[in-house]
């Protein structure tokens, strides 16, 4: 009674260079902006935006980065497009050996997200690239250290406007801080 207060989460996000095959990687522009974008529209009560980083693509390459923004979020006093809740660790033979899923409630996110007008859906595939080689150390490291890990597949600009896809990453924000 009397020091407690409402919960805090600190949001840590990250997007990726542009890689093979894509011009403009729009999560690059999305982490990019997100700081500013936020300050103008405002961050929901409860939430505070950690960092916001741009990963290289080389997926061993964007580990260290990964890691050391994770890192920071253990060491935090808080409490701790296609919503992917699990990835799996493929083979060199391309047999899944593993799978890892995220801890937070990704039918309640994506039911939100909808409620609010996006086309979003969950998923179980991160791909084959370096975004499901990211998302399953997240996810381990998320595991280990008792925090949670979300990725996020987002459309190209061609695709879903700019502007639209800075709403709804600030609209996942929201409704991430709604969950505490």
């Amino acid at each position: 009674m009397g020091s407690e207060g409402p919960s805090v989460v600190t949001v840590h996000v990250t997007g990726f260079k542009k890689f093979h095959g894509v011009a403009e990687n729009p999560t690059e522009t999305i982490v990019s902006n997100l700081k500013g974008f936020m300050q103008e529209k405002g961050l929901p009560k409860g939430l505070i935006l950690g960092k916001c980083n741009v990963l290289e693509t080389a997926g061993h390459g964007a580990l260290a980065p990964l890691y050391h923004i994770l890192e920071s979020s253990t060491s935090e006093s808080s409490n701790s497009g296609r919503i992917i809740w699990k990835v799996p660790i493929i083979r060199s033979d391309g047999n899944i050996s593993r799978t890892r899923e995220t801890s937070l409630p990704v039918n309640e996110i994506t039911k939100a997200l909808a409620k609010m007008g996006y086309e979003v859906m969950s998923s179980d595939d991160a791909g084959r690239f370096v975004c499901n080689y990211v998302y399953y150390h997240s996810l381990r490291f998320a595991e280990q250290h008792g925090i949670k890990s979300l990725f996020v597949h987002v459309p190209l600009f061609l695709t879903i406007d700019e502007e639209t896809q800075m709403q709804f990453a600030a609209s996942l924000l929201e409704v991430l801080a709604s969950l505490h």
